[in-house]
């Protein structure tokens, strides 16, 4: 059946992890990407928190599955000629630079679009138009920004970021899902266009439940479902941060389970779900909380929130967090166990999907890395190594139609 797409060419000018997630992810569906890279030093990523001397990086290779590699030196005229082939040969160009900078190569969209009028141009960026496009973003910056930080953590510390990489692989599938919307609109108008991914835009999006609650906060001045309500604890004029609560209008909190006094993740995500009252308070030893009034409906609860969660704590305390689940589920309790990045990479379940992969490679050896989080029935995923910088760039040439002597003048030159 092949891939989902088979035949696209993706010509991938992006580094570090934004754009790298993107072009990866359009990889796996089967696209052909060309990771254009710097001669003897590559995606800066190659080098960054190695942890064997003198082999690319897990940082690296686990954003650069399914790729192959050329060397290319795009200031040097005979370097741009090869450019130039490269974008008529491909469909999209995607890029991570700083504002300007394919301008300031001399492929400019104009340029770009005289070469080849079906071209799509995906670029990752900080911001978008506006005071602050300019401005070099990573990704806790883009977290900051976008209206993460502002509301994680707990309301009497600081801002904090959270671990997965929102701004970075979070602006990536957008870009990604912007570039398959140009692909199918091109089947019909036969042009090219520009698609853009703005950091602060994506953490933004995937932050909208807060944007709802900015504007709940501005018409009544408090939210019931933050524990800031329960508390007693008055609302300032923004989105405070609200700890480990649920965000929706459903209760929940982390709470302690069995060895957490020295496994920092015995913990479980514990949802006080209306329709599951009675058997919550079965489960816990508290039946009388079934028809007391201060108890029995999800608004007589919400000032005692604090005593239903250490009423529960006090059983999942005497479980582990998989026994506690297990018995939870079985009256369709929600919750979900606190796993750490050991218990995931152990999980057979994870491993059978392809949601976790080994990988073999030349120098590293065999890791661990994620696999495609999307399933296609049709284009399964068969995740590759990433590339060796360069082990394309012959190969590459040769599909571009440039003879044997016109290569090697190129890598005499340094071109290639």
């Amino acid at each position: 059946m092949g891939k989902a797409l088979d035949g696209i060419r993706i010509l991938d000018f992006t580094h570090v992890q934004s754009g790298p997630t993107c072009t990866q992810l359009l990889a796996w569906f089967g696209a052909d990407v060309i990771k254009v890279e710097r001669a003897g030093a590559g995606d800066i990523t190659r080098e960054q928190l190695r942890d064997i001397p003198d082999v690319d990086s897990l940082y690296f290779t686990m954003l650069n599955h399914n790729k192959r590699s050329i060397t290319l030196d795009t200031k040097n005229p005979q370097g741009k000629a090869v450019l130039e082939r490269l974008i008529r040969h491909c469909d999209v160009l995607v890029e991570n630079f700083a504002p300007g900078a394919l301008d300031r190569m001399g492929f400019g969209w104009e340029r770009i679009q005289a070469l080849n009028p079906r071209m799509i141009v995906a670029s990752v960026k900080g911001f978008g138009p506006g005071p602050y496009e300019d401005c070099k973003v990573y990704e806790n910056v883009a977290q900051c920004a976008g209206g993460a930080a502002s509301t994680t953590g707990f309301d009497d510390g600081p801002p904090l970021v959270t671990g997965a990489q929102i701004g970075d692989s979070g602006t990536g599938l957008h870009l990604a899902l912007g570039i398959l919307c140009a692909l199918y609109q091109r089947n019909r108008t036969g042009r090219g266009q520009k698609v853009l991914a703005a950091m602060q835009d994506g953490v933004l999006n995937l932050c909208r439940v807060k944007l709802r609650d900015q504007q709940r906060l501005a018409r009544h001045g408090f939210m019931k479902e933050y524990p800031q309500y329960p508390e007693g604890k008055k609302f300032g004029s923004a989105v405070p941060r609200a700890g480990n609560a649920s965000g929706g209008g459903q209760p929940g909190w982390i709470i302690k389970c069995k060895g957490w006094e020295e496994d920092p993740n015995a913990y479980l995500y514990f949802i006080a779900q209306a329709p599951v009252w009675k058997e919550i308070c079965q489960i816990i030893g508290r039946p009388d909380w079934i028809t007391d009034p201060d108890y029995a409906t999800p608004n007589a609860r919400l000032p005692r929130l604090k005593s239903v969660f250490a009423a529960v704590e006090a059983w999942t305390m005497t479980k582990t967090k998989f026994e506690a689940m297990a018995e939870l589920n079985q009256h369709e309790i929600p919750c979900g166990p606190i796993l750490s990045m050991e218990e995931l990479a152990a999980e057979p379940s994870l491993r059978a999907t392809g949601t976790i992969v080994e990988v073999d490679h030349p120098t590293r050896g065999r890791y661990l890395s994620v696999g495609n989080p999307i399933k296609l029935s049709d284009s399964p995923t068969e995740v590759t190594r990433s590339p060796l910088l360069g082990e394309h760039t012959r190969q590459v040439l040769a599909e571009l139609g440039l003879s044997e002597s016109e290569i090697v003048a190129l890598e005499g030159a340094k071109v290639i």
